[in-house]
């Protein structure tokens, strides 16, 4: 009786500190981090005021945790779940993969919201820009960074740098986002994205030297044996 009502109660924490975050990324967009209050925060998620410092100590405390799970940071915990792992030895289907979670990224309303709110206050606010900047973007960089090491040396992808291809793979996919997403007056069509997004992955895979659909092992067995067959039996 006493685990299922203090699982109760950890549900509904966490169910209130998801609404304050929601909420707070929101007011934060739509007011700045500067004109959102703590009392304007509390009225939206439905709490009172008091009861924000139950979960964090000030509004500071909740940007950061809105940084700490939002662009990068999000990015970097994705390539550390099983089913990029399961990946390590598919460098197509890795890229893949990474290129189309970045579009449902994209796609959230609430990673626009996150933008604007980064890009606002990521020089005023003491912490944000270090922590945003060094940690998150260092830590999915070195990621991607183990990911393309691991390619390179199994003999699946040819690089002579793979720090640097896993940086030009990135810099490809932000190119793409500034083009569909953030340039234009309204963000391109989906389909529209995945045909850039293709066209680049192509690209991509023609310069680290790997098929984007590998041979199946059945077709290649096939075709040694077909080979056998027609080949001229010696005198």
């Amino acid at each position: 009786m006493i685990s299922t009502a203090s699982n109760a109660a950890e549900t509904v924490a966490t169910s209130t500190r998801e609404r304050i975050l929601a909420e707070a990324l929101s007011l934060f967009a739509e007011s700045g981090y500067g004109g959102a209050s703590m009392r304007e925060l509390a009225r939206r998620v439905g709490v009172r005021e008091s009861s924000l410092y139950n979960h964090f100590p000030g509004k500071a405390a909740i940007l950061e945790a809105i940084v700490s799970e939002h662009g990068p940071a999000s990015s970097a915990s994705r390539l550390e779940q099983p089913r990029y792992r399961q990946l390590r030895e598919q460098p197509a289907a890795f890229c893949r993969q990474f290129a189309l979670d970045l579009v449902d990224q994209w796609s959230d309303p609430r990673e626009h919201q996150f933008q604007k709110v980064i890009t606002a206050e990521r020089n005023r606010v003491p912490g944000i820009r270090a922590k945003f900047a060094d940690q998150f973007y260092a830590r999915e960089q070195r990621l991607m960074t183990d990911y393309f090491r691991g390619f390179t040396l199994a003999g699946l992808v040819r690089t002579p740098d793979p720090r640097e291809t896993a940086r030009l793979f990135a810099a490809g996919l932000i190119y793409i986002r500034l083009e569909h997403y953030v340039m234009g007056a309204q963000s391109s069509p989906r389909d529209k994205v995945m045909e850039a997004i293709e066209r680049f992955l192509g690209f991509f895979f023609s310069l680290i030297a790997i098929s984007d659909v590998a041979e199946p092992t059945n077709t290649k067995k096939r075709k040694a044996k077909g080979e056998a067959r027609g080949k001229a039996t010696p005198d």
